[in-house]
């Protein structure tokens, strides 16, 4: 059977640390799921990054090809879902997990259920969310990845997993910086009516 690439060892990480993922699909189903970045960050600095090809078993659609570039010959020998979930769920489990919007969330939930297998045990962290709040220019528009990256000058192949992650991850440190609020502030923060956040001007 086919395993996953080993990660890297598992940090003992303090509060502000927290994991960044990505994931690329085959087709419209949001279970097809056939690659999956990481990106681990602690004290506002990235620790490490890393992604792995998953086999779907299922189709590839043209569209998503073109997207991400992955044919179904680059994931033949690649591990399934149920082969990566035990150590997903060791790299995730009771950790911070951001995700650029709910889709790598409802993506994950979409593939467990597929396969009977728990949900992730994370506490998920949309840095949409997060950059809409912390960055007013964003609040309503152009919040996309490769948008907030530019303007934060962050270099990366957008639509590569680990790439996605990690830039993901890069856009709640500046968020971090930028509001003073922490990590574990945008838990809460996140989930804040954005009118909060605005300039009286502008709401």
């Amino acid at each position: 059977m086919a395993r996953p690439i080993a990660a890297p060892a598992q940090l003992h990480v303090e509060a502000d640390a927290f994991v960044a993922i990505d994931v690329e699909t085959a087709n419209g189903d949001p279970a097809s799921i056939c690659q999956i970045g990481f990106a681990r960050f602690a004290d506002g600095a990235l620790i490490d990054n890393w992604s792995w090809l998953v086999n779907p078993r299922t189709w590839f659609a043209r569209d998503n090809i073109a997207v991400h570039g992955i044919h179904a010959a680059d994931v033949r020998d690649a591990p399934t879902w149920p082969d990566c979930y035990p150590e997903i769920v060791r790299l995730l489990t009771g950790r911070v997990v951001v995700s650029h919007t709910a889709f790598d969330v409802t993506a994950t939930s979409r593939a467990c259920a597929r396969h009977e297998l728990p949900l992730l045990d994370a506490h998920w962290l949309d840095s949409t969310r997060v950059a809409r709040r912390a960055f007013p220019r964003f609040a309503r528009r152009g919040y996309g990845l490769a948008s907030l990256s530019r303007h934060l000058d962050i270099d990366f192949a957008h639509h590569d997993a680990g790439e996605d992650a990690r830039a993901a991850g890069l856009v709640v440190v500046a968020a971090v910086a930028a509001s003073g609020r922490s990590v574990a502030d945008w838990l809460t923060d996140a989930h804040r009516p954005l009118r909060s956040f605005l300039p009286a001007a502008s709401v």
